[in-house]
């Protein structure tokens, strides 16, 4: 979908879509009394698409809305049902299409095409036969302004970037690349980039990032993103740290290919979300500052690789004893979280694909979210996160689990036990910065195995939406 755009009953395309009130057909205008008996008939029987060949040999999709006075349910349910009608147009191979709100509730049509948009992406880099008749551009007349269509085109594009980056395969994005892809967005959302290269990460004395990337024969790169508006609302930025793993091999500790390390090539997921909603923000142009920090390598297991056993020194001279080099993500998260205090943020939050205890613990269905900032931050990143249906869970942060990362020959070890592996995750990354800290545990939801209406077999982008919510909402 290359077009979205607010469109006027004298420009619409010639297929329709329309959103009426379920509960109040007769808002439909300009049907005969049969065609609005044929839809009353078919409501009765719980269909809620509804599909007619207009008099004049066009397509018409007649959608009910049914009103919930739980509006992020309601949007939530607009979004699915775009996505089905999305499959219905495409079966057409219709290009252009309208979608028109006939009924007595006001911005319906702005979730409905999202969920369109969402639903209308595919991978497509490495196929010989691309798909041959895409749904181009979707007229919307609704009580919208221009600028909401600003926004939703700049969060499609984000999500679609950032599925993209998860869908590539490491043999194409290396962290060279990944960085040269967010050089990219930067250019052209005028984002400030700048990018570290090995040699300047070796000056930093940045521990973690090498230790795991001494198995690799590509370079590691620490990338930085910054959008700072002049009309900034915020005094102190909000700092991104994204995990850019692009493929993990568990290194040493060596993963089952099976249902494992066949899918890794997604364990880049936080860097992809925490770019990607960052390019967002600034196409959209949100008057907010915020810096985001992309450390990126491979793990792979050589005669060179770190081992279990070893101690590395991060960035902030904290000693680390190594138990798992499976547990990598968290040592190049470390330097990471050190190296943004240096920008005295207001709040410094990690995205990750981090621990398989969080996808364990709830599923695919959302994220953990856990830290030691104050309790009205999880309050909007959850509201955010509810409005998006991009949900979180708040797990427990309590010293306690401390103890279950003691070394007996260094400042840490990078392993808890058994028990509380994603707490564990997050409670070893507070280490390792002074300020206000949030970990958002994306796992489950980042990548996924099955398409689920308009979420995409794959990388789902999932963090993008909830951090461009977030920033929207503190923004305005």
């Amino acid at each position: 979908m290359n077009k979205i755009y607010l469109g006027s009953s004298k420009e619409m395309p010639n297929d329709k879509i329309y959103l009426f009130s379920k509960e109040k057909p007769e808002t439909l205008e300009n049907l005969d009394p049969k065609q609005l008996a044929f839809i009353k008939n078919q409501l009765t029987k719980e269909i809620s698409v509804i599909e007619m060949l207009s008099n004049e040999n066009r397509m018409e999709w007649f959608v009910a809305v049914e009103k919930n006075d739980d509006c992020q349910k309601m949007a939530e349910t607009l979004r699915i049902q775009g996505s089905k009608v999305l499959a219905k147009i495409k079966a057409q191979k219709i290009s252009s299409v309208g979608v028109i709100n006939s009924s007595n509730m006001d911005r319906i049509s702005l979730p409905f095409v999202e969920g369109m948009a969402l639903a209308d992406y595919k991978f497509e880099k490495y196929l010989t036969k691309k798909e041959d008749a895409p749904l181009k551009e979707v007229a919307i007349e609704d009580r919208i302004t221009p600028e909401a269509i600003e926004e939703l085109q700049a969060i499609i594009k984000g999500v679609f970037k950032a599925r993209d980056l998860v869908n590539e395969p490491q043999s194409f994005l290396s962290a060279t690349q990944l960085s040269k892809e967010i050089e990219e967005m930067g250019k052209e959302a005028e984002i400030t980039i700048s990018v570290l290269n090995k040699e300047k990460i070796e000056s930093l004395e940045m521990g973690g990032l090498l230790g795991v990337n001494k198995g690799s024969v590509a370079p590691p790169t620490f990338t930085i993103m910054e959008y700072k508006p002049k009309n900034a609302k915020n005094k102190k930025p909000i700092v991104f740290v994204g995990k850019g793993v692009v493929y993990d091999t568990g290194g040493l500790s060596l993963k089952p290919t099976p249902a494992s390390m066949d899918y890794m090539k997604s364990d880049m997921g936080g860097a992809a979300a925490v770019s990607c909603a960052t390019y967002a923000i600034a196409l959209a142009k949100l008057p907010y500052h915020v810096i985001t920090l992309i450390p990126a390598t491979d793990n792979r297991p050589s005669g060179e690789a770190y081992a279990p056993g070893d101690v590395l020194t991060m960035y902030n001279k904290k000693t680390v004893e190594v138990l798992n080099t499976d547990a990598e993500g968290r040592l190049i998260l470390a330097d990471a979280l050190s190296y943004a205090d240096q920008y005295k943020p207001e709040l410094v939050m990690d995205v990750a694909t981090l621990t398989g205890a969080a996808a364990i613990a709830i599923g695919t269905e959302g994220a953990v979210i856990m830290g030691n900032a104050e309790d009205r931050y999880f309050e909007e990143i959850d509201r955010a996160g509810y409005n998006v249906h991009e949900r979180s869970v708040r797990f427990p942060f309590w010293e306690e689990y401390g103890e279950m990362l003691k070394s007996d020959i260094a400042d840490l070890k990078n392993l808890g036990g058994r028990e509380a592996g994603a707490i564990t995750a997050g409670i070893f990354l507070e280490n390792f910065t002074e300020s206000p800290y949030i970990h958002l545990d994306i796992a489950g939801p980042a990548y996924l195995h099955n398409e689920k209406n308009y979420l995409k077999k794959g990388g789902t982008g999932f963090g993008v939406r909830l951090l461009f919510e977030w920033i929207k909402t503190r923004s305005k």
